[in-house]
């Protein structure tokens, strides 16, 4: 389930650990009261991680890794479109009125995006991860509607902390490489 090579692992555990504290931000736009310690407390823990991997995978920058000429070309073109996406349909929903909406839409467009970086990369630790994230995206719009909870707050809550349980995982998988 890990990376096939020590500088991956920490990288994803950077990477997942940045956007967690992201998501976890996103989260306290409008949470209910009783979230606010857990999110910080996600925040922080995510961040932390995001160091941790990101020292790590400096001081293994030399080491192999499944990025290649060809692998990193595609890599950019699948983040590139992924952007994109994103952003045409937050403005769409912003346009529409419906702005509430766009955390759901970007998670939804995060989670999709992960499932051919996984496939490029050949870690099933990022495909679950995105299948993850694309069913946080499914169902925080209607779990929010059915109660008096802001979209933001679940959909942050939910990637957040799929995304912080990745990053543990692949800076876990990277503490305790062979």
């Amino acid at each position: 389930m890990t990376a096939a090579f020590l500088r991956d692992a920490a990288a994803t555990a950077a990477i997942f650990g940045f956007f967690a504290s992201a998501w976890f931000g996103w989260a306290q736009d409008e949470p209910p009261p009783a979230w606010r310690k857990a999110l910080v407390a996600g925040s922080i823990l995510s961040l932390l991680t995001a160091v941790g991997g990101g020292v790590m995978t400096w001081r293994n920058w030399s080491g192999p890794t499944a990025f290649d000429a060809d692998t990193s070309r595609t890599f950019g073109l699948v983040v590139g479109v992924e952007v994109a996406l994103a952003a045409i349909g937050a403005a769409v929903l912003a346009r529409r009125r419906s702005g509430e909406l766009i955390p759901a839409w970007v998670a939804l467009v995060v989670g999709v995006h992960l499932i051919p970086v996984a496939l490029l990369v050949r870690s099933p630790l990022i495909a679950v991860t995105g299948v993850l994230v694309t069913l946080v995206a499914l169902v925080a719009v209607p779990l929010a509607r059915s109660r008096p909870v802001a979209v933001s707050a679940v959909t942050g809550l939910g990637a957040g902390t799929v995304l912080l349980a990745a990053a543990l995982w692949s800076l876990a998988s990277a503490l305790l490489w062979p």
